[in-house]
């Protein structure tokens, strides 16, 4: 196997190597990206929704104890919504003057997770970069064998060996072979993190929505 890969690094020559560099590299990079996805908890809002449901209905102090056991992106940004919120309904404001400072605090919440799904989608373009110039760069290096295989037979005149043709073509299909090879998969798991990420954009607007427009507390009767 290892002599297998070492003939064709061989035969597919630099271009080969630089695509091979750059599968590599992408790897690394979905392998981070696939950690950095699983640490945040993306896409798991069970505990959330309950949290947001129970802040709706009232019962904002057992929101926040169940939002303590949840330590996903999303997790976080509503408990600092829902914190900056009580902390509004401790003061003395005005109606009017109330409704600027939580229309500033959403703006700011918004803002900070427009920031944290901003780091989630770093090197998402540089894979999709891959997905673009690794058929390019397979290509290319066809191109090249192709025109060294036609130098040849032009050399070799009528006494051109059928034979070698083939294997001079197919030798210079093998970069094609190899770019392909390396996009597709790269192409799917920049599909993934994509929809992933979209996913969690959305869910983020419903839950801080959600919070948002719960209205004031009401005081809670006695037991």
């Amino acid at each position: 196997m290892v002599e297998s890969s070492s003939s064709w690094l061989e035969l597919g020559g630099p271009v080969v190597l630089v695509l091979l560099g750059i599968s590599v590299l992408a790897l690394a990079v979905i392998l981070a990206k696939a950690f950095q996805f699983s640490s945040a908890r993306v896409g798991r809002h069970v505990l959330v929704r309950q949290a947001v449901t129970m802040w709706r209905t009232g019962d904002r102090a057992k929101a926040a104890q169940v939002l303590l056991k949840d330590r996903s992106l999303s997790a976080g940004l509503v408990r600092s919504a829902m914190d900056a919120i009580q902390m509004l309904d401790n003061q003395p404001l005005s109606s009017q003057e109330r409704d600027i400072r939580e229309e500033r605090l959403r703006e700011e919440i918004s803002a900070r997770a427009a920031d944290r799904l901003f780091g989630l989608a770093s090197w998402l373009k540089a894979l999709d970069l891959v997905t673009q110039i690794a058929p390019l760069l397979g290509l290319f290096g066809t191109v090249l064998g192709m025109i060294e295989t036609f130098q040849t037979l032009q050399e070799s005149g009528a006494s051109a060996n059928p034979g070698a043709l083939a294997g001079g073509i197919w030798v210079a299909l093998l970069t094609t072979a190899c770019g392909l090879a390396v996009a597709i998969p790269v192409s799917v798991a920049v599909t993934w993190f994509e929809t992933r990420l979209e996913k969690e954009r959305a869910a983020l607007e419903i839950l801080l929505t959600g919070i948002f427009t719960a209205g004031a507390a009401t005081p809670q009767p006695s037991t």
